[in-house]
């Protein structure tokens, strides 16, 4: 249904966020004012096994923290006061009671991500001093670690007396030595809640007194997942809707069992989204996919309802598109967390969902949001302005004097960070932080965020390009899951390399296709920000936290391990080769076991890279290993000792055991396998 509340009845809404100022801003005054004036609204819808819709209010939610609490009071018993304990769970509507419970244990909450890898959380644990885990893992931790059922079945105090912490860890890695934790305060994310105060001006949908149900969708450890999800919406007595898992199918479902009226997600998310619905009304037919472009046309103000026709300047026509994504109850959307690609803010919009762009950092949470209601201004991609307490400005240089780096000062800036397991105060400039985005802000005020500084690529004309706005270009090609764009030192000249990872079912036959496209959509680039070279990556691009394609990593693996990347003609940049046999029976046999290999996993051959091990990177088991032994022993004729099974585990090492087998037995310079 249509926002029929007015700016007025907005303003006062969100102005009892400034009821924090008259307490002392720590985490226990937001609890206590949600699960008190909020407390007959509904907190929480979520679907148990049977797929049903369950739901309880905020003074349940409340009680059921206090619960936890209670029993994790006895649990926490033999660690120190004060010690920070780490959660690492994904979205559930326990979340949140574990966070609360945990910092009305005395104990500052670690917030980590519910797929880092084992031993990275204990590098993050370690350094963070933290002295226990609460976790949904069945390997224990070195430090104690606590399931939810353990939780429940540990002794309740029936004393307890909540002893308040005011700290919330955030993390921007876990991956390194040098891991960065940012602490947060209670009062930060105060002011963070406080921020929303100005938004009625520009905006009645993004908070409101009516019914709003937003989709808990982002991870809840993330800044964005915490700030602008939980706290914002949680305080203004809103109700999260947990999906029953992330995949696409469990996203629509909770959006439409759940009515979700709000979704925020980052954009790798919502190029998802508008490349799916883009490629399935082309599958379907011409009339269809004319109609589509003509709604989107239509809806974004590109073309008349004359221009349009009937069909497709009809509310219906645009219900039905939303009835094949998230439904048609979707009032408001933010991307946030990277670079929002044009093409996807105009597919998203023109199907009649308000998509609009937003900015925020770990260290400095949710700073600015457009809000125009003009579909115009939203589709030029700008973050819109700063929210209240944030104030920006452009740090200058270099010959573009309109863009600089972006530089924020904000009551909700984090105080503390801990770096290498050393915890110091953030210092800043004057009191602003560097955040490391290239920005521009023009005269009505509106900011525009072109790349990040340390990616920036200075062209052969001095100009800086940026690799966010290349790897828009690329990203719809069909075949190609996601692409990353980074500037590459050739003697004097910096090129700018392309990769591509493509998707399982992609054959290496298709190659030539697949490059036709990209060189026609460089060919329409300006020339000085063409791509220099392609490339297929042979791995998946890893993915940040944040979501974003770890360009860093990319650009490493480039240089350290050439052999994981292969061009468009299918060649590799080094070839392997083993001491003792000739160079012609290494290549052929390291071919016909990666041709097994990709066999036994249903992977195409050239994502396998030599050096992958079975199961950690190619995802096998222990009973596809067996299979894939079985059919090596069959194609070469040999036998692989038993002794040898779980020591080979990856192409190079049941290659050199293929030759070492087939020379002692006097078969090479024969012709391999049993054709």
């Amino acid at each position: 249904m249509p926002i029929t509340y007015s700016e007025k009845e907005c303003q006062k809404f969100v102005d009892s966020a400034l009821d924090l100022r008259k307490t002392n801003r720590r985490f226990e005054d937001i609890f206590k004012y949600i699960i008190t004036k909020r407390a007959n609204e509904k907190a929480v819808i979520y679907f148990d096994e049977d797929g049903k819709i369950r739901s309880y209010n905020y003074k349940t939610y409340g009680e059921h923290a206090y619960y936890l609490a209670r029993h994790l009071s006895s649990a926490f018993k033999d660690i120190n006061p004060g010690a920070p304990v780490g959660l690492k769970m994904r979205n559930t509507p326990n979340w949140p009671l574990l966070f609360w419970a945990i910092l009305m244990t005395g104990h500052p909450v670690l917030l980590i991500d519910a797929r880092l890898e084992h031993a990275n959380t204990e590098n993050l644990l370690k350094q963070a001093k933290a002295e226990a885990i609460v976790v949904n893992e069945f390997d224990p931790y070195s430090v104690l670690s606590l399931k939810l059922n353990e939780i429940r079945k540990s002794p309740e105090v029936d004393t307890f007396a909540p002893k308040w912490a005011d700290e919330a860890m955030f993390c921007s890695s876990g991956t390194t030595g040098d891991i960065k934790m940012m602490v947060m305060t209670g009062k930060a994310i105060c002011e963070q809640i406080i921020a929303s105060h100005n938004m009625p001006v520009e905006s009645n949908t993004i908070m409101h007194p009516g019914n709003i149900r937003i989709l808990a969708m982002l991870p809840l450890h993330h800044i964005f997942g915490f700030s602008a999800v939980l706290m914002w919406y949680s305080f203004y007595g809103k109700t999260l809707v947990y999906p029953a898992g992330m995949s696409s199918s469990d996203l629509k479902t909770a959006c439409k069992k759940g009515k979700c009226t709000h979704i925020f997600s980052v954009p790798l998310v919502w190029d998802s989204v508008a490349q799916g619905l883009t490629r399935s009304m082309e599958m379907a037919n011409k009339r269809t996919e004319k109609l589509f472009k003509k709604i989107i046309a239509f809806n974004n103000g590109e073309i008349t309802s004359k221009e349009a026709g009937i069909i497709a300047s009809s509310k219906y026509a645009t219900k039905f598109v939303q009835r094949k994504i998230f439904g048609s109850q979707v009032q408001f959307c933010i991307s946030g967390g990277g670079y929002l690609n044009a093409e996807t803010s105009k597919i998203i919009n023109g199907v009649g969902y308000p998509l609009y762009n937003g900015f925020g950092m770990t260290e400095a949470g949710i700073c600015s949001v457009e809000l125009s209601k003009d579909v115009k201004t939203r589709l030029k991609c700008s973050i819109g302005h700063q929210l209240y307490g944030v104030e920006y400005k452009i740090k200058k240089e270099g010959p573009n004097q309109k863009q600089g780096e972006l530089m924020i000062k904000s009551e909700y800036l984090h105080s503390e960070e801990i770096i290498g397991g050393v915890r110091k105060k953030a210092v800043y400039e004057d009191g602003f932080m560097a955040t490391g985005d290239i920005a521009e802000i023009e005269e009505d005020g509106r900011v525009y965020i072109k790349g990040r500084l340390k990616d920036t690529i200075i062209g052969a004309n001095g100009e800086n390009i940026f690799p966010d706005e290349i790897e828009t270009y690329f990203q719809s090609i069909p075949g190609i899951e996601h692409v990353c764009v980074f500037g590459y030192s050739r003697g004097i000249d910096e090129r700018i390399i392309l990769i591509a990872e493509l998707g399982n079912k992609v054959a290496s036959e298709e190659f030539p296709n697949i490059k036709k496209k990209l060189d026609d959509i460089n060919d329409k680039i300006p020339s000085g920000k063409k791509v220099s070279e392609f490339y297929v990556y042979k791995k998946s691009i890893p993915i940040s936290n944040s979501m974003k394609a770890k360009r860093f990593a990319v650009k490493k693996d480039f240089a350290e391990h050439p052999e994981n990347f292969m061009d468009f003609a299918g060649r590799v940049k080094t070839e392997v080769s083993f001491e003792g046999f000739d160079d012609k029976d290494v290549q052929d046999t390291v071919k016909a076991v990666k041709k097994i290999f990709a066999k036994t996993l249903l992977l195409p051959d050239y994502k396998i890279s030599n050096d992958a091990i079975w199961n950690v990177e190619l995802g096998g088991d222990s009973m596809s290993y067996i299979q894939m032994i079985q059919e090596l022993e069959n194609y070469f004729s040999i036998t692989i000792p038993t002794e040898l099974y779980g020591k080979l585990a990856n192409v190079n090492d049941f290659a050199l055991e293929v030759l070492t087998e087939k020379k002692a037995a006097g078969q090479l310079g024969k012709e391999n396998g049993n054709k």
